[in-house]
């Protein structure tokens, strides 16, 4: 009886580890291409909450996005609800198996992405400062495009396989010519 037990919670663990495959959207309208949806100006509205869901931070991003040559740039500029303020800087790309790339200064490596409908999941590690000092942390990142101009994001932040942390973020694309 103890072996059903145990067999039955390992199962139940590995199932709620399992998350969403991105081609399980492939139907969703309309379909995200980053490089579409971040072309311009666009700006996002977001916030850091811990595990237990309290928020510990808010802040807003200013966006510009434009291809230059084969590679995305997409120029992000952060106002944190502390008062401070961050950049980061991505390079974009997609290869000719449809997988998206994207590197910035505080990524390890490069960032991975699939996309399939509305949907792209992107997986990299973050050099994340916290308390003077660098952590990284594994992000587990998803975006929905939910009509022309709406975008929602989700991600769940992991150090050593346990999550610390979730953002979300709520993007707005802005007409050719405002200014956010």
């Amino acid at each position: 009886m103890k072996t059903a037990y145990w067999l039955l919670a390992t199962a139940l663990l590995l199932g709620a580890c399992a998350g969403p495959n991105v081609t399980q959207y492939a139907q969703e309208q309309p379909v995200l291409d980053p490089t579409v949806y971040f072309a311009g100006q666009s700006e996002a509205w977001g916030m850091f909450q811990q595990r237990d869901g309290t928020v510990i931070k808010r802040f807003h991003v200013a966006l510009t996005g434009q291809r230059t040559g084969d590679k995305f740039i997409l120029n992000e500029q952060f106002a944190w609800s502390d008062g401070s303020q961050s950049q980061r800087a991505w390079t974009l790309w997609r290869t000719a198996d449809g997988v998206w790339h994207g590197t910035a200064a505080d990524v390890a490596g490069e960032a991975i992405g699939h996309a399939s409908g509305n949907a792209l999941n992107w997986q990299y590690t973050l050099h994340l400062p916290v308390d003077n000092q660098v952590v990284d942390v594994r992000m587990d990142d998803w975006m929905y495009q939910m009509d022309r101009d709406t975008l929602i994001n989700r991600t769940s932040m992991h150090k050593f396989g346990v999550e610390v942390g979730q953002v979300t973020l709520f993007f707005r694309k802005l007409p050719p010519g405002a200014r956010s």
